[in-house]
């Protein structure tokens, strides 16, 4: 029984092989949160990741902390290992490695990054962070790694987090600031503008993007539900606080690469 349920998950992680010639399957039953795993095959599981990594082999470091996430493990130790395991999400989809969700393109005459992105429904900045190009030139014959995942963001308001899904999968969960009691309506919304250093228009003034009373940061990601969106601070300290007027606050550092992943049009779910 043993056996068969560790084949399901298709990895060769040595922790399993180890697992499966030691213990019988009266000794390794399932518990609602997953295999049962010792401290010692845990750690040696994950210095096995870390090697993978170090050398190159990213999508199969991704495929072997999936598989650990299926274990029973202690929630520090779930929490590290998925955060790790977030953090090496979007070091692939920032590098030329082809993943299942990305696909190849050969760049054609006539073709500039702006036609591509809006062909398949990218951004113009994850295209050239995903190939490393330093300016907007492209040349035709160029190969080019394109995403083609659907992305899509929750904010939960309770915990103040925003999780950013690929094709339904986490791909990253950020710390955000939203508003107390209704402020920050729940609900489906889309992205319907990108702003980089916006400009902030409160009542009878206009803040320029360098004021430091601009507290709309360095990003700004408008709703389909006009006044609202997601933007980023000068408050950093506010992360993780029900402060804001109805908006989603987040560092600048991670509305910046959240706006380099997200088309408009992107769905934002948020919820209570």
């Amino acid at each position: 029984m043993v056996t068969a349920a560790f084949k399901q998950f298709g990895s060769c992680l040595t922790i399993l092989f180890l697992l499966a010639s030691s213990l019988s399957a009266e000794t390794v039953p399932l518990t609602e949160s997953g295999y049962p795993i010792s401290q010692k095959e845990l750690r040696a599981a994950l210095r096995d990741v870390e090697a993978l990594i170090n050398k190159g082999a990213w999508l199969d470091a991704e495929a072997q902390y999936q598989t650990l996430l299926q274990y029973d493990l202690p929630a520090s130790e779930r929490e590290t290992i998925r955060s790790a395991l977030e953090e090496l999400n979007l070091k692939l989809l920032f590098s030329p490695i082809l993943t299942p969700d990305s696909f190849q393109y050969t760049v054609e005459p006539g073709d500039s990054l702006y036609k591509i992105a809006r062909k398949f429904n990218t951004t113009i900045d994850l295209v050239k962070k995903s190939n490393h190009l330093e300016t907007d030139l492209i040349r035709p014959g160029m190969g080019l790694k394109i995403s083609k995942a659907a992305y899509s963001i929750v904010v939960d308001k309770s915990s103040n987090e925003l999780k950013l899904y690929a094709d339904g999968e986490t791909l990253k969960t950020y710390a955000v600031a939203t508003g107390s009691g209704d402020r920050t309506p729940i609900g489906s919304f889309t992205i319907e503008s990108k702003l980089a250093d916006p400009v902030w228009y409160r009542a009878g003034a206009i803040v320029p993007p360098d004021s430091p009373e601009n507290i709309l940061g360095s990003r700004w990601l408008g709703f389909s539900l006009p006044g609202y969106g997601i933007h980023g601070t000068t408050m950093p300290e506010s992360i993780g606080q029900h402060v804001t007027d109805g908006c989603v606050r987040m560092h600048n550092r991670d509305v910046e690469e959240l706006s380099s992943i997200v088309p408009l049009k992107t769905k934002v779910t948020v919820v209570e």
